[in-house]
C-alpha cells in the first residue's frame, strides 16, 4: 500500500508544486496513523524524487493528559530523522478554560493555536515549509462542514502561503484516502499512538464523515467523483462569473466582483484602449460596468471596519462614476458597522463631491469618510 501512498504523494507534488528543491520541511507528527505515513512516505519520496529537500520532523505536546512522544521519537530514529518536541503543554489548560459545559473541547481554538505553534517551531528551525497530513477524506469532510454550517463552498488548500510568516503550508496527502493510509500504517508497522483527544469520536467532522460514509455505501461512485471535483476547473460550475449588483442610483451601472481570468482579460483590454491602470495583484476588485459592458474599475484593500480604495478609474462621466462609488460604499457598509472609507489616491474632485474629507493624522494625505448604519 506504501505505493499507492507514495504515488498519491507524486501526483499531488506535480499538480500543485508542493515541494521544491532545496525545501526544510517542518513536518507536523502527532502520533497518529495519517502523521506518520506522512512521515514515511516523504522521507522514500525523498529518495526517488530528484529533489533535494529536507525533512525535519516535529512533535507538539499540547499537555493532553497520557501523550507521550518517545515511541514516535525512537521511530524517527530508524528512519535516520530526529524528532524535535515541542513543549505546547500551556494549549490543553487553555482549551479546558473556554470548553462551554457539556460541550467538548474547542476544535477551533485548538486548531488556532496548534498552527500557531508548529509555525513558531519551523520558524526557529529554519524550515520554509509546514506539511500536514490531511488527506483527500479530510478535504470533503471540511468541504461539508463549511457548505452546512457556513454557508461557502470551500476546504482547506493542497498549497498556501503565509506572507507575515513567510511559510508555506503543504498538504502532499491530499490525493491519498484514508482508507490508503490505514493500510500502509498496518503493513509498515508505524508506531500508532493512541487518542488523547477526549472529543475524538465526538466533533461535528465525525458526523461528517459519518454522512458521507453513508453517500458512499448507497453510491459508491461518489467518493472519486467528489475528490476529482476539488480540483476538476473545466466543469466547475456555480454562479460566481455572474453575480453583477445592480446600482440603485442609476439602473444603467452596475458593480461586478472580478473573479475570472474572462473578465480581467476583458478589463485589461477596456483599460490599455482607454488609458486606465493596470490591475494590481494585491487589491481586491470591483468592475464598474453600463448596460452590463465594462467601463472601469475600483480597486481596494478591507481590513476590520476600514476599506482602502486604492483606484477609481473608468471611462463613464463624473458623476456616474460617482454613482459607481456610493453604490459600493452602500455594498460594503452593510456587512460591517462602522466602517471608514480611505480614498488613497489623488481623489481631490471626487472625495469632495462623494461627501469625503481631508483626513487628520495618520489620514493627512487622504479623503476619508465614515458610515455609521
Amino acid at each position: 500500500m506504501i505505493r499507492s501512498v507514495l504515488a498519491a504523494v507524486k501526483k499531488a507534488d506535480e499538480t500543485f508544486a508542493l515541494i521544491d528543491p532545496g525545501d526544510v520541511i517542518c513536518l507536523g507528527v502527532s502520533g497518529g496513523k495519517d502523521s506518520l505515513c506522512l512521515l514515511l512516505a516523504l522521507q522514500r519520496y525523498g529518495l526517488f524524487s530528484k529533489k533535494d529537500f529536507r525533512i525535519v520532523p516535529v512533535c507538539l505536546d499540547l499537555g493532553f493528559p497520557g501523550f507521550d512522544p518517545s515511541p514516535v521519537a525512537e521511530y524517527c530514529k530508524t528512519l535516520g530523522l530526529e524528532l524535535n518536541v515541542s513543549d505546547s503543554k500551556e494549549v490543553y489548560p487553555i482549551l479546558l478554560r473556554n470548553t462551554k459545559p457539556g460541550h467538548h473541547v474547542p476544535c477551533s481554538i485548538c486548531s488556532r493555536m496548534k498552527k500557531a505553534a508548529i509555525n513558531d517551531v519551523a520558524k526557529k528551525l529554519g524550515c520554509n515549509k509546514v506539511a500536514f497530513a490531511h488527506h483527500r477524506d479530510d478535504a470533503l469532510e471540511t468541504l461539508l462542514m463549511n457548505m452546512v454550517h457556513g454557508g461557502s463552498v470551500s476546504t482547506f488548500e493542497p498549497k498556501m502561503r503565509l506572507d507575515r510568516a513567510g511559510i508555506d503550508f503543504i498538504r502532499p496527502l491530499i490525493f491519498a484516502s484514508e482508507e490508503q493510509l490505514t493500510q500502509m500504517a498496518e503493513e509498515e508497522g508505524l508506531p500508532v499512538l493512541g487518542k488523547v483527544c477526549p472529543a475524538d469520536g465526538y466533533t461535528e467532522r465525525q458526523w461528517c464523515k459519518d454522512q458521507l460514509s453513508a453517500l458512499y455505501q448507497a453510491r459508491p461512485e461518489a467518493k472519486a467523483n467528489l475528490a476529482s471535483m476539488l480540483y476538476d476547473f473545466e466543469s466547475f460550475r456555480l454562479y460566481f462569473d455572474h453575480v453583477e449588483y445592480p446600482n440603485p442610483y442609476n439602473p444603467h451601472l452596475s458593480l461586478k466582483p472580478l473573479l475570472s481570468a474572462k473578465d480581467a482579460i476583458a478589463y485589461a483590454t477596456h483599460a490599455l484602449a482607454h488609458g486606465l491602470s493596470p490591475l494590481k495583484e494585491d487589491e481586491t476588485h470591483y468592475l464598474i460596468l453600463k448596460d452590463h459592458k465594462i467601463r472601469g474599475c475600483l480597486s481596494y484593500v478591507s481590513s476590520p471596519h476600514r476599506i482602502d480604495v486604492e483606484a477609481l478609474e473608468s471611462d463613464l462621466a463624473l458623476e456616474e462614476t460617482l454613482a459607481a462609488l456610493s453604490h459600493f460604499e452602500e455594498h460594503e457598509s452593510r456587512k460591517v458597522n462602522p466602517l471608514l472609507f480611505v480614498l488613497r489616491f489623488n481623489a481631490e474632485e471626487i472625495g469632495e463631491k462623494a461627501g469625503y474629507h481631508k483626513g487628520e493624522s495618520p489620514f493627512q494625505d487622504y479623503f476619508i469618510k465614515r458610515i455609521s448604519r
